[in-house]
């Protein structure tokens, strides 16, 4: 079986999705880093908990992050400032993942939160994905989603961006 991030119709968190049918298509943007098209999965969450603290489900079924995820959590994670909901360990961390077409070779890999405001400036339009990881027990759920971008559409080239 493949392990998912919970929340999601990706399979794994570095897979590109395929891009929006309006990706290149100008927008009217006020505040290219205000998030915008914001998905909270707060609800998905909660239900996932209820169902393993009711004993409807395993931890194993939800406890299943992907290697991938763990090493980008253990790298990239920012403190969540709350404790793992399912073993209880301080040390619960969240993942920034970036997608879009627009980002060419960056897509799909983890930023800083510090790191968005100044993409948003520079793409004109990306998916943000914020996905919570505990390290001890590998329990992962999205927590939100959103586009940041300043609206003008920019095609990239095949070459990795330095920095």
């Amino acid at each position: 079986r493949s392990s998912a991030i919970r929340g999601t119709r990706t399979s794994r968190p570095t897979k590109t999705p395929a891009p929006h049918p309006d990706e290149f298509a100008p927008e009217e943007v006020s505040d290219a880093e205000a998030p915008r098209d914001v998905v909270s999965f707060a609800l998905a969450r909660r239900s996932a908990l209820e169902t393993m603290r009711r004993g409807g489900a395993f931890n194993s079924d939800y406890c299943d992050a992907d290697p991938n995820l763990l090493r980008a959590a253990k790298h990239h994670g920012e403190r969540a400032g709350r404790p793992c909901p399912v073993c209880r360990k301080p040390d619960l961390v969240e993942v920034t993942w970036v997608f879009g077409a627009q980002l060419g070779p960056l897509s799909g890999s983890a930023r800083a939160q510090a790191q968005l405001p100044e993409m948003a400036h520079e793409h004109g339009r990306f998916r943000v994905h914020v996905v919570e990881v505990c390290r001890h027990c590998s329990w992962n759920h999205l927590v939100i989603s959103y586009t940041l971008g300043d609206g003008h559409p920019r095609t990239v080239g095949r070459s990795r961006a330095r920095g």
